[in-house]
């Protein structure tokens, strides 16, 4: 059976009867959820959520005499490990330690709590949000660097596995390699950092992606915990880069302690027996769709080990939203990446965005939306479409563009409707976004083949991908090793997530160094550290319009331009050589002369010719 019963004071899950019990940090002590919170912040109404297993909670009264805050309501749960405090904090506290007097059948519980200072305070940018100017880097922290081989198994957590010969398995790497190859990452013309999620999965296997939260306010000891984590989002900072968090809304893992003793039965979607979604977001804007469909595709679990979390719930919701603010407040986050936005509520996403907002006027938010069309990925962003839902989610990471547009562009035959007509035809349904430009667009990432097998591991090919991602529109993503060429193919999803060479003392292939590295792949990081350090001094490039002509027999010729830049992207897709004109692209090249080839450095005239299977990337000179 998959459902909930009240078990003496515990509520326990039904299919985890079994698991182990729960481990308290502080054994007998009362925790805090949010453990603190920040002075001045636009956000001063706060739900505290106290629990503890030594006391029974379901009559106790609570007070506090600090000057500036106010308890304004009380809530008790049907497990009585917990109760959530409203509280009220003026424009005029100051930071201190809040007294908490808890008092429960005639005994008193004192509880520490922190108020702190706000973290503009520090003088350290952060909260900056991300645009098209930025080009991100994403790795998975585990398969990065171990920079710390000491935290490679710590006590008490349940996955003790270790092993770098095992897909699946934890490998050691953490936040303190990353931070040693900030230096290789600014090589690359990166400028914003994204990882898979940081924080605390304390879960007993398959713990080395980090998608299966159990306290969403502690960082990942095995790679580093919360100190490390500051000092990489300080060392970002200083450099003038940016942290995007990789966040979780919609699941946590079983070993959660809102799992594993739930406030309330309702503070998870909860099914007669394991039901899993569907999968299928059409049935959220369908306007012909069943209730039961679209109550199976957002309630719906995706495993055993991710219990899907009810955002129906006002008190989940407001556990969520002020998290997200302390992840900003306190690790100086710049942009959140959202994991499984379109299985969340998206009335509850508004509200959430909304506060992160009201908080953080330039946050960036883009959620993954791996969705069939255009018009379904615009649904879940700002969007020009006249539907009663009006997203406020800054972007989407842009899976349409990829697998409907530059992969067919690439692999497929050249016809009527089909090859690089597709790339044309996707990016021509811009008109639905409010801000095309917003979405973030990638050729690989940790759930799918790596771009260098997808593209048959065509070195020219690979070659011109990259420099796609380089010159469109949008905020472009790099997968970690895809830069040197690594290959991997998503069945299963381990062989995408291995090692970045030179990440452990001992690999004998360094990517940081090239030690041994081959030909190509030098050659290939070499492409690829020019095409990023050309695209952060190319205006063009950051923040120019794009214009697209139709493409004539796989021969497709795009640019960006602003007032003081016009870049030519000529993309022949044909299996020959293709002759160029500027006179047939003269609403973009009149009173240009020529240009010169960014990557061989070559100067080019107004006609010219290139190669079968080539793109060129020009800047225009007059």
């Amino acid at each position: 059976m998959y459902c909930i019963k009240l078990l003496g004071r515990s509520m326990l899950l039904c299919f985890l009867v079994q698991m182990v019990g729960i481990n308290l940090v502080a054994g007998q002590g009362v925790e805090a959820y949010p453990t603190n919170w920040f002075v001045q912040m636009k956000l001063n109404k706060v739900q505290i959520l106290f629990r503890t297993t030594t006391h029974q909670l379901s009559n106790a009264t609570i007070k506090t005499n600090y000057p500036g805050l106010t308890i304004t309501g009380l809530h008790h749960f049907e497990n009585d490990h917990y109760m959530a405090v409203d509280v009220a904090i003026a424009s005029s506290t100051k930071p201190g330690n809040v007294n908490f007097v808890i008092t429960s059948k005639g005994q008193k519980i004192n509880k520490t709590w922190a108020l702190l200072p706000r973290r503009s305070g520090r003088g350290s940018s952060f909260a900056q949000g991300i645009n098209s100017a930025d080009l991100i880097y994403f790795l998975m922290p585990d398969r990065f660097s171990n920079g710390d081989p000491s935290n490679d198994r710590v006590v008490g957590l349940k996955d003790q596995s270790l092993n770098r010969d095992s897909i699946f398995l934890r490998h050691g790497g953490d936040l303190k390699g990353v931070i040693n190859h900030l230096d290789y990452f600014q090589q690359l013309g990166v400028s914003t950092l994204w990882m898979t999620p940081v924080i605390e999965n304390d879960m007993p296997d398959r713990t080395e992606h980090g998608y299966a939260a159990t306290n969403n306010y502690a960082i990942e000891k095995r790679l580093g915990g919360d100190q490390v984590y500051l000092n990489l989002s300080d060392s970002l900072h200083k450099r003038g880069m940016k942290l995007i968090q990789d966040i979780v809304y919609n699941h946590f893992g079983r070993f959660h302690f809102l799992v594993q003793d739930a406030p309330a039965k309702d503070w998870l979607h909860q099914w007669p027996t394991f039901t899993q979604t569907h999968y299928r977001e059409q049935v959220i804007f369908d306007p012909h769709h069943s209730k039961v469909d679209v109550e199976k595709m957002i309630n719906g679990w995706f495993t055993t080990e991710m219990p899907d979390v009810n955002q129906e719930n006002t008190f989940v919701e407001k556990y969520l939203t002020q998290n997200a603010i302390w992840c900003v407040e306190t690790y100086g986050v710049d942009a959140f990446r959202i994991d499984t936005y379109k299985y969340c509520n998206v009335e509850m996403m508004n509200r959430l965005n909304q506060v992160l907002i009201n908080e953080y006027p330039k946050i960036f938010s883009f959620g993954e939306c791996w969705v069939d069309g255009v018009a379904a990925q615009a649904y879940f962003v700002r969007n020009n479409i006249n539907i009663p839902f009006k997203s406020n989610l800054d972007a989407t990471s842009d899976f349409h563009l990829l697998f409907s547009g530059i992969l067919p562009a690439l692999n497929e035959k050249n016809t009527w409707s089909d090859g690089v007509m597709k790339l044309y035809t996707t990016l021509s349904s811009d008109f639905l976004y409010k801000t095309p430009s917003n979405n973030v667009i990638f050729l690989d990432n940790h759930d799918m083949t790596r771009i260098h097998s997808s593209l048959g591991e065509s070195i020219p090919k690979t070659k011109m991908a990259y420099a796609w991602l380089m010159t469109c529109r949008g905020i472009p993503q790099m997968y970690y090793g895809s830069e040197i060429l690594m290959k991997g193919i998503s069945n299963p999803d381990g062989w995408v997530r291995l090692d970045f060479p030179g990440g452990w003392a001992g690999d004998q292939k360094n990517a940081f160094t090239e030690q041994g590295l081959t030909a190509q792949e030098k050659d290939f990081l070499h492409y690829i550290q020019l095409l990023g350090t050309f695209r952060k001094s190319a205006s063009a490039l950051k923040t120019g319009a794009l214009m697209q002509f139709l493409p004539e027999d796989g021969l497709y010729v795009y640019f960006r331009y602003d007032k003081g830049q016009t870049i030519m992207c000529v993309m022949n897709t044909d299996n020959k050589e293709r002759k160029v004109n500027f006179e047939k692209y003269r609403e973009r090249t009149n009173g240009y002369l020529g240009g010169k080839d960014i990557v061989s450095g070559n100067l080019i005239g107004n006609q010219f010719s290139i190669p079968a299977m080539t793109m060129q990337v020009i800047e225009l000179t007059k």
